[in-house]
Formats: C-alpha cells, sequence, structure tokens
C-alpha cells in the first residue's frame, strides 16, 4: 500500500488562512470575527447581517460610531446596494438579495473581496479614526488625476420637474457652501490663537507651540489616559494591518478556490483588472508629465512660523493659498459646466410643457 505523499507548502498555507482572516478582521472597524469569514465562504444564512453591517462601515465616508450602528439592517443594506452600484460593482446578483439578511452571505464576501481588491481598504479605515496629535489641514495637489468624468446619463422624468424647488436646492447648496467656509475660517482663527499663546512651550523647536490635543492634555491630564488607549488601539490596528498585508496573498488563493464562478466573476474580475489599469495608466501620465517631487497630498501639520522659515515637511501659508484657489479655480469651472447642463435640462422640461414660459436664473 502506498503512503500518500503530504505537500509540507499546502499545510502551511492551511495553517496560515485563520491568521490571515483573523489579520483582516482586526484591521476593519469593528470587524466580525474569522468564523464569520468561513460561513460566508459556505453561503450560511447566520454570516449575512455581520456582512451588511460590515460593508455600510467600509463605504460609509463618516467614521465607525453609535450613530451608524442604530441604523436598521434593511437601511444599510440599501445603502450598501446604492454605494456599490455607484462605484460600478459589476453582479447583479447582489441588488437581488433580500435586505432582510436571510441570505446572501456569499455574494456579500464576494463584494468586500471585490473592495479589498480595488485599494487599501484596511488603511483607508485606519485614516478615518486615526488621533491626529497636532493641528492638520488635508491638502491634495493631484489635479492630473482629477477629471470631470463621463457625462451623466440622460434620465426621463417620471413627471412634471418644479423649477421652483430645484431653485430653492440649488440655493440651499450654495446657502450650506457659505456655512462651510464660514466655520472653517472661524476654525483656523482659533487655532491661530492656541499656537500664539502657546509660543515656546513645545519641547520640539521645530514646532514651537503646541496643537489643540496638546493644550487640552495640559488642561485636563485624566484625560491623556484616555488618548493613549486610543493610541494603543490604533497601534493594534496598524500591527493587524501589516500582518493582512503579509498573508493577503494566503486570503485570495483561498477565494479563488470555489467561492466565485461563471461568467459575472469573470467579468467581476475582468473589471477590476480594468480599474487597475486605469489608475496605473493617470499615475503614469501624472508622472511623465511632472517628474519632480510628488505633489502635497493628505494631511499637513499647521505650524505658526514668524521668521517665514519653514521645515522639510512644512507648507508654506503662501503655497497653500495658491494651491486652494488652483482647486477653487478648478471647482468654479466644474460649476459652470454642471450649470450650463441644468439649464439645459430645465429648457428641455420647459420645452415640453405646452403654454410655460421658462425664465432662467443668473448665474451667480
Amino acid at each position: 500500500m502506498r503512503r500518500r505523499r503530504v505537500d509540507p507548502a499546502a499545510g502551511a498555507r492551511a495553517g496560515a488562512l485563520p491568521e490571515a482572516i483573523a489579520a483582516l478582521s482586526r484591521s476593519l472597524p469593528s470587524g466580525p470575527s474569522p468564523e464569520i469569514f468561513r460561513r460566508a465562504k459556505f453561503d450560511r444564512p447566520e454570516a449575512t447581517s455581520a456582512l451588511w453591517q460590515l460593508l455600510f462601515r467600509v463605504l460609509s465616508p463618516f467614521p465607525a460610531g453609535n450613530a451608524l450602528a442604530s441604523i436598521a439592517l434593511e437601511v444599510q443594506a440599501r445603502l450598501v446596494k446604492s454605494a456599490l452600484c455607484s462605484q460600478g460593482y459589476p453582479r447583479l446578483a447582489l441588488a437581488q438579495l433580500p435586505e432582510d439578511g436571510s441570505k446572501g452571505s456569499r455574494e456579500l464576501l464576494l463584494a468586500l473581496s471585490w473592495l479589498l481588491a480595488r485599494g487599501p481598504v484596511p488603511e483607508q479605515m485606519l485614516a478615518q479614526t486615526r488621533v491626529p496629535l497636532g493641528d492638520e489641514m488635508t491638502v491634495c495637489q493631484c489635479e492630473a488625476l482629477a477629471s470631470l468624468g463621463p457625462p451623466a446619463p440622460h434620465l426621463e422624468a417620471e413627471g412634471p420637474v418644479d423649477v421652483r424647488h430645484v431653485q430653492w436646492l440649488m440655493g440651499k447648496l450654495r446657502f450650506r457652501w457659505r456655512q462651510l467656509v464660514s466655520s472653517q475660517q472661524e476654525q483656523c482663527a482659533l487655532l491661530s490663537k492656541i499656537h500664539l499663546y502657546t509660543r515656546g512651550c513645545h519641547s520640539d523647536q521645530n514646532l514651537g507651540h503646541l496643537s489643540v490635543t496638546e493644550a487640552e492634555m495640559l488642561r485636563d491630564p485624566e484625560g491623556g489616559q484616555k488618548l493613549l488607549r486610543t493610541l494603543e488601539h490604533e497601534s493594534r490596528r496598524l500591527e493587524a494591518v501589516l500582518a493582512w498585508r503579509r498573508a493577503e496573498p494566503v486570503f485570495w488563493q483561498w477565494m479563488a478556490r470555489g467561492c466565485g464562478r461563471g461568467p459575472e466573476w469573470s467579468a467581476a474580475r475582468r473589471a477590476s483588472r480594468e480599474t487597475v489599469e486605469k489608475e496605473l495608466g493617470a499615475l503614469q501620465r501624472c508622472w511623465e508629465q511632472d517628474s519632480g517631487p510628488a505633489p502635497a497630498h493628505g494631511p499637513h501639520r499647521l505650524v505658526r512660523r514668524e521668521d517665514g522659515a519653514a521645515g522639510d515637511r512644512d507648507l508654506r501659508a503662501a503655497e497653500l493659498i495658491r494651491t486652494l484657489r488652483s482647486q477653487e479655480a478648478c471647482l468654479e469651472a466644474v460649476l459652470r459646466q454642471l450649470q450650463g447642463q441644468c439649464r439645459q435640462e430645465l429648457a428641455g422640461l420647459a420645452g415640453a410643457l405646452p403654454g410655460l414660459i421658462w425664465i432662467p436664473p443668473p448665474g451667480r
């Protein structure tokens, strides 16, 4: 009787699979247990609700909190379907799933895998909930990657459109935008006062002043213990992300065996590959146009400078103002284009109604 040969590499991969799934679970916000992933692989219904909630936290633009947890499961499922559809998820089976969490765990696992393949989801979740020790401002100068995208498809209105309601919505949006700008100006003024009053208190001479978080620790020393626990939790999540990146190939090998089959799965893989190729092409074009230093991107710490000198990682206020003005000009161009499209659509709708005289609103 011949003895069956055991592949040691296969045994090592089988042992690394639970560690990979556990690292993925720890790196996601309120991630489910690894057992949920295993049950979803076999399309068990008891894993459906947890995956709906996980996808909702991943796709939500707001950090995870008690407010998001109080939303009903049916509402979360509808929002997940809408968000995945807007991002180009190619499988129609997801839109046909019931929203009560009764079935569809394998389909939800495929959707989560599609999101993981498209971008660094754990890193994005970590960036949403990270603790900023300094006063920061988000800056993005990657204008070469920004585009208006394809034109929006023309949709026929199901009924008559109230032009006054559209004008009211535009006015409300403009008012909220002014409120946002005013609040940001007030925040910058308060930050400037804190930086001025705490000048010379920081041990780092390159900074010279305290941030809001550091000033709050001096005012309430007991809050430093809470901050320490938060930083320790963030460090554990960061370690989980690093462990997930090391063991990520094992997870994908586990997903290629029996989880995705048929023409829809092939279409999903093809769409993911095309998305990656487009992103790489955009990055290549950006690099060819400007082979100098990379443009400022991401959060930058606000540091008050009296002598005009700036460090290697600092961002001058004048440079930041130029960047914001350039972005404002781009947004103004987009706004004018969208306003022109809205006027054309409103004119077309008004022309379809006999006896209606349409007076276009002023530009701004």
